[in-house]
């Protein structure tokens, strides 16, 4: 256990990768269990970017193919989540390094800041089907992010001390707990036993929220239910978890200013939907809706402005 979890009653470690599907189809649980802990100072929320396409990867032989195929990989998720997946895939990602290390340097910019940025990086490759996987395309993905400092952002992410950051989440990623070494008794389509790596080792299949307090630790791996989550959090923290309080879908848009339609049927009150001013994004798999103020500055709606010079 770290200094940091022996200091506080509970640590939430979300072992996580900005372009992987199955955490970008679990987006609506998380922000519901989130929202629920919101002002809760006795949590830490941290996420760890495991990398789930790495520099030792071998290209694919037939780029095409590998896109067609990744394409239908992750129709079949989108099946199972109801999460957007783009119209059109453009290429698999070469890297997951890139938009890991802008999603890590944003934290130094609050919470608000770098749950936005890491939003966007998702959205990057399930929405618009371009997934951010170079240094200049998670900077362009994440432009307009309200409260981003643009510049700091490519300066950090650039940094050695943010890459330090990153390797240090590939590392602890490949050590998972004993508990995911095998997962039996799920009936969830991704119940997220670890992943053989290269190397012959392990890491965490993603996503995987590793919950951790003085009276021990509970794993909720793969692709769960809310309700799941709960019980791990309220085991070792009891009280700790309310009720989450449920917006309109107006103050859900003006807060979280993406939604998915499985996040507006999780996190509102079910009342009138779309809400006034409210931008569809059509997908293959349902529409994205953007705040007005976001989809002014949103790839998939407005131009893409240049890339902040490195």
């Amino acid at each position: 256990m770290t200094a940091a979890a022996d200091q506080l009653p509970l640590e939430i470690v979300e072992y996580t990768d900005p372009l992987c599907p199955w955490a970008w189809g679990s987006e609506p649980v998380f922000r519901r269990l989130r929202a629920a802990l919101t002002g809760e100072c006795r949590v830490r929320w941290r996420r760890v970017h495991c990398i789930l396409f790495d520099h030792d990867d071998d290209p694919a032989p037939d780029p095409a193919a590998e896109t067609a195929w990744y394409a239908r990989y992750v129709e079949d998720i989108s099946a199972h989540t109801h999460a957007p997946r783009a119209l059109h895939l453009s290429r698999v990602a070469a890297s997951s390094w890139p938009a890991a290390l802008v999603a890590k340097a944003a934290e130094a910019q609050g919470a608000q800041v770098a749950d936005r940025v890491l939003r966007r990086l998702r959205e990057s490759v399930f929405v618009l089907g371009e997934p951010a996987d170079t240094p200049e395309s998670a900077l362009s993905a994440v432009s307009g992010v309200p409260g981003l400092d643009a510049g700091r952002l490519a300066t950090d992410a650039a940094s050695p001390e943010v890459l330090a950051k990153v390797r240090a989440d590939h590392a602890e990623a490949r050590r998972p707990v004993a508990e995911v070494l095998s997962v039996h008794g799920s009936a969830s389509p991704h119940p997220g036993a670890a992943k053989e790596t290269p190397d012959g080792q392990h890491r965490y299949a993603l996503p995987t929220l590793l919950v951790r307090g003085a009276a021990g630790h509970r794993v909720v791996p793969g692709w769960r239910p809310y309700e799941e989550y709960v019980s791990a959090v309220t085991e070792l923290g009891p009280g700790l978890l309310p009720s989450p309080a449920t917006p309109t879908p107006a103050e859900a848009l003006a807060r979280y200013r993406t939604l998915t339609e499985p996040e507006r049927v999780l996190l509102t009150d079910g009342g009138p939907w779309p809400p006034a001013g409210a931008v569809r994004v059509d997908t293959g798999n349902g529409p994205l809706w953007l705040h007005p103020e976001e989809a002014a500055v949103h790839p998939a709606v407005a131009p893409c402005p240049p890339a902040v010079p490195r």
